[in-house]
């Protein structure tokens, strides 16, 4: 698998039920199952003092096996924009010994890492499951904006039009693979596009 041949990709583990009095678990889409799956292993309690966030995909799926691990807290949210003052808040007040728990695509896994991160979790604390899509969240070197789902090469910057070439280097610090004009010496020299991140 490709994932695998990435040095500068995170490694993304598989989730297990940590000891603590609060859990924390960020998902979307497929990431659910990584919840449901963690729960059969877990003790008896273990998520009464849990708060899951959960982005589904269109098709809602997932919503009831996550609302029948009946944490303390549950909430839906459309986008992880939405999620994210949320979170934030959510990090900003939290005690010592929280657990979190990040499963899902690339993507979300890179953003929640962020605002951990500035709230001052160190990563090697905080557990991640990639479940799901393989499809890249891309930054274009040259306007520095942000495309996501990105199942392309090359794929077409959403910001400044460019085609751009995928790099396989991934930045943690924008939770994003780098993308590069590949016909920046003639334009309309066009590759074509191939569905390679699914």
């Amino acid at each position: 698998m490709a994932a695998k041949t990435i040095i500068s990709r995170p490694i993304y583990g598989t989730l297990s039920p940590q000891p603590g009095r609060h859990h924390l678990f960020i998902a979307d889409a497929e990431g659910a199952l990584a919840i449901t799956d963690m729960a059969r292993t877990a003790p008896p309690g273990f998520f009464d003092g849990a708060e899951i966030v959960f982005i589904p995909g269109p098709d809602g799926k997932y919503i009831a096996a996550l609302e029948g691990l009946k944490p303390a807290q549950f909430h839906i949210a459309p986008s992880f924009a939405s999620l994210l003052p949320r979170l934030k808040q959510t990090l900003d007040n939290a005690h010592m010994g929280l657990r979190l728990y990040l499963a899902g695509t690339e993507g979300l896994i890179g953003q929640a890492m962020q605002v951990a991160l500035e709230a001052g979790i160190d990563h090697t604390s905080v557990q991640t499951e990639h479940r799901g899509s393989l499809a890249r969240r891309m930054q274009c070197v040259h306007c520095k904006g942000i495309t996501e789902n990105v199942t392309t090469q090359p794929a077409t910057c959403s910001h400044c039009g460019l085609l751009l070439l995928v790099r396989d280097h991934y930045s943690r610090r924008l939770a994003a693979f780098q993308g590069v004009c590949i016909n920046a010496e003639d334009r309309s020299e066009i590759p074509p596009m191939e569905e390679i991140f699914r």
